[in-house]
């Protein structure tokens, strides 16, 4: 599959229909599914290079993967919600694993998003980090450990190349929040933070990094101790 090519995944036909040609004429290759299960099976046969999501059901399971199943679970995924939808609503995609979040009626703001996404995943930053055992590849948004390249979903990398930015800094989770996922709303009790930041420890560690990601109570979280 080439790039440019977006799974369109949205059960409303009128959404779904306006969004497919609106992208078409933008110069995008799009691959459309009513159902989560025909969505899976699209995004497992060709590789979309961005999925847009109408439900963050189908954002969950790609996340976590199936028995049998060999999509990549990195893909990058904008999730639609209703006009007006929430904050709550935003964030509890966001925790499903979504790369962003954007209504469902607003094309030119899915636009922008879908073509930043593209731009992350493609060229990313000409720059490579070192911290303590880890190699942060922004060209290549990659994290390595040692010549162990480590399998993380675009907020994981987001995480980890904060992170590694200061390694010995505790960054806030409001800190992390804002520049990471983009919430600034002080006032919203979420765990996405700490849901990241295990899930982000775990795989390091499988991959052989030891004291990574710690947790500074009630603070943040840093990369080093």
């Amino acid at each position: 599959m080439g790039t440019n090519a977006v799974l369109l995944a949205e059960h409303e036909a009128v959404s779904r229909e306006y969004l497919e040609r609106q992208l078409r004429d933008d110069g995008f290759t799009v691959f459309e599914a009513a159902w989560t299960s025909r969505a899976l099976d699209l995004v497992e046969r060709l590789s979309p290079d961005v999925v847009i999501a109408g439900e963050a059901d189908l954002c969950r399971r790609l996340r976590a993967g199936e028995p049998g199943r060999t999509w990549n679970r990195n893909v990058p995924v904008i999730v639609l919600t209703e006009p007006g939808a929430e904050p709550i609503v935003r964030v509890r995609a966001l925790e499903s694993g979504a790369d962003d979040v954007v209504p469902r009626d607003v094309y030119l703001e899915l636009l922008a998003r879908v073509r930043a996404l593209l731009r992350r995943s493609l060229l990313g930053q000409a720059e490579i980090v070192d911290a303590g055992p880890l190699v942060v590849d922004h060209r290549a948004r990659q994290v390595r450990v040692g010549e162990v390249a480590v399998r993380l979903s675009g907020r994981e990398f987001e995480l980890a190349a904060k992170l590694a930015s200061d390694p010995m800094r505790v960054f806030t989770k409001t800190e992390l929040l804002r520049d990471v996922w983009g919430i600034r709303s002080a006032g919203i009790r979420t765990r996405t933070v700490d849901s990241h930041a295990s899930r982000l420890r775990r795989k390091l560690e499988a991959a052989g990094a030891r004291e990574v990601v710690i947790n500074d109570w009630g603070v943040g979280y840093r990369l080093l101790a």
